[in-house]
């Protein structure tokens, strides 16, 4: 295999990263997502959806006060993250998101997969070229 193609791989690999200007961090803003924006639910998790002026998405994974020990919730939220990882090329730009997690079950990659993708549906936050691949 060429260089090319080295390269290719490479930027496919680099544009499914979760870089640190998708994630929202500040306190203030993730509270502001809570009160100000609106809500999608499934079972074991709610999504908060804010308009932003930043320009692309963000999100922070929160969890209930009883979801389990640091452990529980640190694994909670890479598996969380990955999920996300592999949607957001498929969801509208311009949006803050809080995801509440609750305590069900045992928690894989495929439920929450599927969870993301339900609650990004219920949302409207799907891009339209995402649901024309899918269809």
């Amino acid at each position: 295999m060429s260089d090319s193609g080295n390269s290719e791989a490479r930027r496919k690999e680099e544009d499914l990263r979760f870089r640190r200007e998708c994630r929202l961090k500040k306190r203030e803003e993730i509270r502001t997502v809570f009160k100000e924006g609106r809500v999608s639910s499934c079972f074991g998790a709610k999504l908060f959806v804010l308009k932003n002026d930043v320009g692309h998405t963000r999100i922070a994974f929160t969890f209930s006060r009883k979801f389990g020990n640091a452990v529980e919730r640190n694994r909670c939220r890479r598996v969380g993250r990955e999920a996300y990882r592999h949607l957001q090329c498929g969801i509208k730009q311009g949006f803050d998101l809080a995801l509440l997690v609750y305590p069900v079950g045992k928690d894989t990659f495929s439920d929450r997969m599927e969870q993301l993708r339900r609650l990004f549906s219920r949302a409207n936050l799907l891009a339209v070229n995402a649901l024309e691949e899918r269809g």
